[in-house]
This record gives C-alpha cells, structure tokens and sequence, in this order.
C-alpha cells in the first residue's frame, strides 16, 4: 500500500520509501526518544525482511532494467547536484532533529553534521564530472581499455552519530558510479533517514534508484546477506563488522566496513600546551566522545606530565554539559541509556585497573533527565588497560606517559584499532616525520587534517577499504578490460 509523502517539518513518519513510493512497513512503529528529556519526539517505521526484499527488488529491477547505469556519469550527478540544492535548503531542520533524535550538541549540529553531509554531496557531484568510466592502456603488451562497470546493488548501512554524512558516503559515490542503493538508517535516527529520501525525491531520482528502510539488526543482516546485493557498505562497531565480513564472505560479495577507533593523540616534548588544548577540545570530545575518530589516548611525555595532566584536566573540566539545544553546550547527553551504562561500565573497569579517576565519572547533579555523563579523564593509565585498548564511545580518555618520541609512537601503534591518530608539536617537519610512521589511517598534525576529499578508513580492526576520495568512488565499480583497437 502507497501512502503520501510526509508533510515538511513533520517528525512522524510511518512509511518506507521503496521504488520511488512511500510505502506503509510491514513492521511496527517504532518511538523516537529524546536522549536528554526522554520525551518521544517522533515516530518511524521498524523496517521488516520483508520491507528489505521489496526494497532490494526495486533496486535489482531498477539495475538490471532502467536506463540507469548506462546514463553518462555526467546526468547522474546531475541528480546529486540537485539533493545538494534541496539538502541546503533543509539544513537547519535536519540539524534540529540529528540534535533531537540522538542528542548531538546543537552548535555542532549546525557547523558539522549537516556541512560535512552538504561537502560529501558537493564534492562527488564535482568528481563525477572528471570520472572517467573508461580508460585507454596503450603501454601494455597488449594494449586495452579498462572500463569501470557499476558493481550493482548496494547495501548501504549507517549508524546513529552521523546519520547524514555517514549515509551520504555511501550513497553518493555509488549514484555517481551508476549503481541503485537500499539505505538503512539507524533505528535511533530513523526519522532524519527519511528525510534523505524525501530529499532524493524532490530531486526527480528515478524510481528505485534510491531506496531507504530504518530498521534493527534483524532487518540489516538479511540485508547484507539478500542474494540480489552485490556490495555491502557497513559503518558500526568492530563487533558487529565482523559479522558482517563473515556473512559477506560465505558468499564473496563485496564489502567495505568502516568500524572502531581507539586514536592516539601524541603529545610531542615540544608542544604548545595552550594550542594542544584547544585542539583536543574538540579533538577528543567531539560529538559527546561519539565519535570513531576522538583521540581518547593521550600520550605526554614523561617529562612534561603534570604540566600536561593539569592542562587536560583544567579543560576537560571547563566542558560544558548540559541541554543539547544551548548553543553553549559541548557535551550533550550519549544517545541511549545502553551507552551511558556502557560508559559507567568503563569508568568502573578503569578504577579496578588501577588508573586514577582525575576528573568526571559521575552523572551530572544538575541534569536529573537525559542520559548524561560527566566527561572522564583518567590518569596513570598503562596502555594494556582495558580502558586503553577497547573503544568505550563516550566521553573519556586517558593520559598515558612515554619516554621519547620511538616509544611514544610504539604505543600509539600498539592497538587492535588503526582508525586515527594526531601528532602535537611546534616543529611541523618534526611532526610530519612521526605521522608517516604511524599506521592509521588518516593522521592529523596540530588538528589539521580530515579531508573529506581524501579516503577514510583504517588498518586492523578500523575496518576494510576506504571511503570518500577516488577511492570511495572505485569501491563502487568492477574494472574489466577488452581489447583496444587502434583507429587506422
């Protein structure tokens, strides 16, 4: 059954978008709390199996039918550059609700979420206007031309910290390289998924090109493991990546997984303390600490500790916590009472281990509502800690000393993660000899760094592949060659 498309600005949504229609679920409704009243902002459909398979035969039927995939790259980027018109028009409505479904501070809301989302959009409609699907090899052999043929359907899988920008990365490039997408929103940000779609409409995206279904782990693994997916795009835990790598790999299907962090600010003995500060600020605590990338293990060298160890302390204090919607809020509440229970459950193993609770732990006594914690910084922190090793997801980090630059890279290496790390100091030159050695894979220097345009993934447990970049691009095509014959 097809039902209307939803009024604007409306938060309850009780259909699925499927073939280009809004379609009612065959799931139940599914409430959307407000992490910081507790209060329902809205409602949204519970995607089902079976919403996934009419959604994955709209898409193959699209793939294998329409005109789609052989559209020149130009005109489907066309599309894209339209939902960036549309997505800019709507910007601050998506930022008010990323802010209500998930809690994310509102200030970082409107400068991050919905920008980084808008950049994403802009910046593969331009590199699809210089994609070439098709590339002459003269200096082979046998000469040949390398095609890049559309990998078909794609599975694209976003968690709840950056529902916008995390779907887009996954959605644009494949547009751009001519393959039909079904997106799975988080369930806790069910409603701003629709949105998107909404967005897409608007746009005149074909039918079946795009298709979008909120629903739980239930609905996205018989997603990933649906016969009619070619390539699945999965960011989330490292837990649930490697379930998805297993599925993906019973039956070889394509995958790219973008999965946890544990990043490393190292401190270098040369650093500005004021400058390092203000960078990890936000380095560290992004998002309310939801965020895969924050530099949660602070490295400071032995000989500048207490000076450092104030420092961080002395800031993680100053962070405000409170409303999510106050602009002057930084920490905003985590997104479920599941996390904060993960988070208290972390403070708890940091004490048995023998760190020193130097700031927060606790829930704030002014916020009796919401699921708050006070950011955390723990002191005396070896890094073969749990605290140190496993990624919490909240707002905590640890100060870990070292003695000289090797063995503070040795540490920053030493972890089952390789998502991100930073590198802090006065000498750039000095700064960029330690970040080519460290094997993560994106490096900041100073708090410079993070290009969209570049390609993000990590090495270990970080995951599998690359987005954004040409790379994030090419994970969405199948390079084939034939013969290149010489015009005479």
């Amino acid at each position: 059954m097809s039902t209307s498309r939803p009024e604007r600005g409306e938060r309850n949504r009780d259909s699925v978008y499927i073939d280009g229609r809004w379609v009612a679920s065959t799931g139940r409704r599914r409430d959307i709390v407000s992490p910081a009243s507790l209060e329902v902002i809205g409602y949204a459909p519970d995607g089902t199996p079976a919403d996934m398979d009419q959604a994955v035969a709209a898409a193959r039927r699209t793939f294998d039918e329409s005109s789609w995939s052989s559209l020149p790259v130009t005109e489907r980027t066309r599309y894209l550059q339209r939902a960036g018109e549309l997505y800019a028009d709507r910007a601050g409505e998506l930022a008010d609700l990323i802010t209500a479904e998930m809690g994310s501070p509102i200030t970082f809301s409107r400068n991050a979420q919905g920008p980084i989302a808008q950049h994403i959009l802009a910046y593969f409609t331009a590199l699809g206007g210089r994609f070439d699907t098709e590339v002459n090899r003269t200096e082979l052999s046998l000469p040949a031309t390398v095609i890049r043929d559309p990998v078909g359907v794609v599975a694209a899988i976003a968690p709840w910290n950056y529902p916008q920008a995390l779907l887009l990365m996954k959605i644009a490039p494949a547009l751009v390289a001519g393959c039909t997408v079904v997106a799975k929103p988080s369930p806790e940000t069910a409603i701003d998924g629709l949105v998107l779609a909404e967005i897409f409409d608007a746009a005149g995206l074909p039918p079946g090109v795009l298709n979008v279904v909120p629903g739980d782990r239930e609905a996205g693994e018989h997603l990933i493991s649906h016969r009619d997916v070619d390539r699945v795009s999965f960011t989330g835990s490292t837990q649930a990546g490697r379930r998805v790598a297993e599925i993906c790999g019973r039956d070889l299907r394509r995958c790219t997984l973008e999965l946890g962090g544990k990043s490393a600010a190292l401190i270098l003995d040369d650093a500005d303390v004021g400058a390092t500060m203000e960078g990890l600020r936000d380095g560290a605590f992004r998002n309310s600490g939801q965020t895969c990338t924050n530099q949660t293990r602070i490295l400071v060298p032995r000989s500048r500790i207490d000076e450092f160890t104030d420092a961080i302390c002395d800031m993680v204090s100053s962070l405000v916590v409170g409303d999510p919607f106050d602009p002057n809020t930084e920490i905003g509440p985590l997104v479920s009472e599941r996390q904060r229970e993960r988070v208290e459950g972390y403070v708890s193993v940091g004490q048995d281990e023998g760190a020193k609770l130097a700031v927060g732990g606790g829930r704030p006594v002014d916020l009796d509502v919401g699921w708050y914690v006070e950011p955390v910084v723990f002191t005396g922190v070896d890094n073969a800690m749990r605290i140190a090793r496993e990624e919490i997801f909240g707002p905590v980090v640890c100060v870990i000393p070292y003695d000289g630059d090797a063995e503070g890279l040795a540490i920053t290496n030493d972890s089952e993660y390789g998502l991100a790390a930073s590198v802090w100091s006065t000498d750039d030159q000095r700064a960029l000899g330690v970040a080519k050695r460290m094997r993560t894979g994106m490096v900041l220097i100073n708090g410079v760094g993070g290009s969209f345009d570049a390609p993000f993934g990590g090495f270990r447990q970080s995951g599998i592949g690359r987005e954004c970049g040409i790379e994030g691009l090419l994970a969405y095509t199948e390079p084939k060659q034939v013969p290149l014959f010489q015009s005479k």
